[in-house]
């Protein structure tokens, strides 16, 4: 991909800030699934929340569901806008909970590398050509076998996805999986999601990119489990899942997963063609 963030300090744009209590519970489950032991076992247990937003709640509750898992994080909310770091000055709990000013340079208060970062509607307002800059800057701050969760939502959470990147070997980002997730009850059709995809895919959802034929198999596996709903949309939704499984789409993780409208699927299966 072609472009770059622009080499300033703190490097972003200011996001629109938007945001609700629980909007990241789902990725924030998926967190501490996914990359519970990594923090279990990391010596300094650092992550940082980047563009929390105008209200530091999300960060919050971040910290709280981490706090299950590693009772020593440290969780730092990161924002480009002073304003907005005053404002979430009251909520801190040191050294647990910190908030301050900085972006995709991602500095971190005390020193350290985060072995997370989180990184939820932020990249949406940047060009596609943007993404893998981002994405560099990000995973370059990473301790050693970190991960950056990048992603984006609706507004209330119940609609959303996200990219699980990695540094590769050549110190490049490295991309495993695409998670999407539903309020499996308000599901209508699958696709439905596509308007929620990560930059790096929302605009390959076009013939000839394999993100579009996972909408089309997942609208077209919905509704050959049709025959499911009369059990509720969570059966229909398993059905759905392992019709896709039939049809070879490299699907990730457990039945436990899916049961919470989860469908993580490896990322060479979805990569932009180009």
């Amino acid at each position: 991909m072609a472009g770059a963030i622009r080499a300033t300090r703190p490097v972003g744009t200011v996001t629109r800030g938007t945001t609700n209590p629980n909007r990241l519970r789902r990725v924030d489950r998926w967190v501490v699934h996914t990359h519970g032991r990594l923090l279990r076992n990391a010596a300094d247990p650092v992550v940082v929340d980047l563009g929390y937003g105008a209200h530091p709640v999300t960060t919050v509750e971040l910290h709280t569901r981490l706090a299950a898992v590693r009772p020593d994080v440290r969780v730092v909310g990161l924002e480009i806008d002073q304003a907005r770091v005053a404002a979430a000055a009251p909520h801190e709990d040191p050294p647990h909970l910190a908030f301050a000013l900085g972006g995709f340079e991602v500095p971190v208060p005390g020193g350290g590398s985060p072995v997370l970062i989180r990184a939820f509607n932020v990249l949406r307002q940047y060009d596609e050509g943007q993404v893998e800059a981002a994405w560099s800057r990000l995973v370059g701050r990473l301790a050693p076998d970190g991960a950056l969760v990048e992603g984006t939502c609706n507004e209330l959470g119940r609609l959303g996805s996200w990219v699980d990147v990695r540094r590769g070997v050549d110190g490049r980002p490295d991309p495993r999986s695409l998670t999407l997730s539903w309020r499996l009850r308000d599901i209508e059709t699958p696709s439905a999601v596509a308007e929620r995809l990560p930059k790096v895919l929302i605009h390959r959802n076009v013939p000839g990119e394999r993100v579009h034929d996972l909408m089309g198999d997942l609208d077209a596996a919905w509704a050959r489990a049709a025959g499911h709903a009369p059990y509720g949309a969570r059966q229909r939704f398993l059905a759905t899942v392992a019709d896709l499984q039939t049809r070879g789409w490299p699907v990730l993780g457990t039945r436990h997963r899916w049961r919470l409208g989860e469908l993580e699927i490896a990322w060479a299966a979805v990569a932009p063609a180009d």
